[in-house]
């Protein structure tokens, strides 16, 4: 039995808000179709990219359980003894979280998994196709960043790895709204799947520029090493720029930062026009809201310079608070949301 209608119960609405309070709040503006799919998307998507980044626990553990996952959701039942050996691995990883959010998420993914199948078969084989191509990244990502510093080689690289695990999310998105919404766009499906895959990109390149400090003091640089060296650095000497703050090496960053900056604020210009093209309000305010928080992301971003890599740059809770109101003063209305746009962008012209 496939309800019409299905409803996530309290306990996954709070892991979900849990994990991620705006994008909680995206889903949350959706239409009733749309929500189950993508939120049971998004939980087991954050359930795979815990067990990536639990490098706490060896590499050989990781990939076993992410390979048992990604099995899992790719099938359409699951065998009890797979239930049995996830529960048993999920418990050692759900250990290792100092995050009590994550924690619960892995503590709770036996449970997860089988709300795959409470969703009609179109909508599940958008789920699996979304998290193989999420779960195929992620596994690249594990073997890529072994022991030590390791980082991308090329931009195509890059460019694959935020369509993998992000740029996918947008087709995903775009996809549900076809099936479920007829005419809920103004521009032609294939342009907003275009638009979709270029946001999600952004989306995920705004999270390599934010992280970027944290990640390199992991071992992880996701700024390609071809394009770094053409600005005379290395890996090693953005890692130890970030830990260390040297002047000269982030001086030396700076053209490169500055256009990766501007390829990001491009990216999510895209996502702008992706919701300004959608036609109900509540899907055009949910689909914004990211684009709108990146904006001011980047602006901050840009305000720090290189020197981002040596703090955490993120939008304040009250600033959010904020925007939400003005939005909802304004009804969401596209010429709002388009100036507002602007504003967090720091174009003078808002």
């Amino acid at each position: 039995m496939h309800p019409k209608h299905q409803r996530l119960s309290p306990e996954h609405r709070q892991l979900l808000r849990g994990v991620s309070r705006s994008f909680d709040l995206s889903i949350r503006l959706l239409p009733g179709l749309l929500q189950a799919p993508v939120a049971i998307g998004y939980l087991l998507a954050r359930a795979t990219d815990t067990v990536a980044d639990t490098t706490s626990l060896p590499l050989a553990e990781r990939q076993i359980l992410l390979e048992l996952m990604t099995q899992v959701i790719a099938s359409p039942g699951i065998e009890a003894a797979q239930t049995q050996q996830i529960k048993h691995l999920t418990q050692a990883f759900a250990a290792q979280q100092t995050d009590p959010n994550e924690r619960a998420l892995m503590q709770a993914l036996p449970q997860c998994l089988p709300l795959l199948q409470t969703l009609d078969e179109a909508d599940q084989a958008s789920v699996r196709r979304v998290l193989s191509h999420i779960t195929q990244g992620q596994q690249q990502d594990m073997v890529r960043f072994g022991p030590g510093l390791h980082a991308l080689n090329t931009e195509t690289e890059l460019d694959l790895y935020t369509w993998q695990v992000a740029g996918s999310v947008g087709e995903f998105w775009t996809e549900l709204c076809g099936r479920h919404l007829a005419g809920y766009a103004l521009l032609p499906q294939d342009d907003m799947m275009h638009l979709g895959r270029q946001y999600g990109m952004g989306l995920q390149r705004l999270n390599i520029l934010r992280d970027a400090g944290t990640d390199l003091a992991s071992g992880r640089c996701y700024w390609p090493a071809e394009t770094l060296a053409s600005a005379g650095l290395n890996p090693a000497l953005l890692a130890e720029a970030a830990q260390t703050g040297r002047s000269n090496f982030l001086e030396s960053l700076a053209p490169l930062y500055k256009q990766w900056l501007d390829h990001t604020q491009m990216q999510l210009a895209d996502g702008m026009r992706y919701a300004l093209a959608l036609k109900p309000r509540r899907l055009r305010l949910a689909s914004a809201l990211p684009a709108l928080i990146g904006a001011r992301t980047l602006t901050l971003l840009r305000q720090a310079g290189p020197a981002a890599l040596t703090q955490r740059v993120k939008m304040p809770r009250h600033e959010i608070r904020s925007l939400m109101w003005r939005i909802a003063l304004g009804l969401a209305s596209p010429a709002v949301l388009e100036r507002q746009f602007r504003k967090l962008s720091g174009d003078a012209r808002a």
